[in-house]
């Protein structure tokens, strides 16, 4: 049976949000968030480093760190739309065979996915439901490094969250979004041998990355 959480992902991020998040990232790089995890990445040592980017979106933490050193990444997203612009984008920089692209929910292809030295989920956590259960399956998968980004606990992301959620259900989105507690995530991480290395926060996101005892 699927445990697939990713109901409304494709209404939620279809080809235009796609086409929308390419333009950005070529007109301006990173969101600010982003940024500062793939900094933080990039101080541990990139130089032929293996990469799982989870829900990565249209590549931006794997287009910037295979630049950066790293010698290859497994890309999973839940849509085709991202697969497709990530896909087009990684031809154009040049590393197209350096990345395997998987469509599916994590959860699910998790089995079928090795190892790597380093795993991120930008703004991923936030998108399931069992925070648990992705967490866990994806902290199985880094050697050495876990980088995430997720919301902070702040009554007003919580407030925005509820307002968002009640919209897309009265236009008939399934999709959601979730406040998980910070020290639960932190607890299910260090369960599975990673503890919290460096860490930043703004106002709406806490960027962290974790490390292999």
């Amino acid at each position: 049976m699927s445990s697939c959480q990713c109901q409304g992902h494709d209404s939620q991020f279809g080809a235009r949000h796609a086409e929308k998040d390419l333009k950005r990232y070529r007109k301006s790089g990173p969101d600010a968030t982003t940024r500062l995890l793939l900094d933080a990445l990039m101080t541990q040592g990139l130089q032929e480093a293996t990469l799982l980017d989870v829900g990565g979106g249209i590549g931006v933490v794997h287009h910037e760190l295979l630049s950066a050193g790293a010698r290859s990444a497994i890309h999973v997203d839940a849509t085709n739309a991202n697969i497709d612009v990530a896909e087009q984008e990684a031809t154009r920089q040049g590393h197209r065979e350096q990345v395997s692209f998987l469509c599916g929910d994590f959860v699910d292809l998790a089995p079928e996915i090795p190892a790597t030295d380093i795993v991120t989920l930008d703004r991923v956590i936030c998108c399931y439901s069992n925070m648990e259960q992705l967490v866990d399956a994806s902290a199985a998968k880094a050697r050495r490094l876990y980088g995430a980004v997720y919301p902070r606990e702040r009554w007003l992301n919580k407030a925005w969250i509820a307002v968002a959620n009640l919209g897309r259900r009265i236009l008939g989105n399934p999709f959601q979004t979730y406040i998980h507690p910070i020290s639960a995530i932190d607890h299910t991480l260090e369960r599975n041998g990673l503890r919290r290395s460096w860490v930043r926060d703004t106002f709406a996101w806490r960027v962290a990355v974790y490390s292999r005892r």
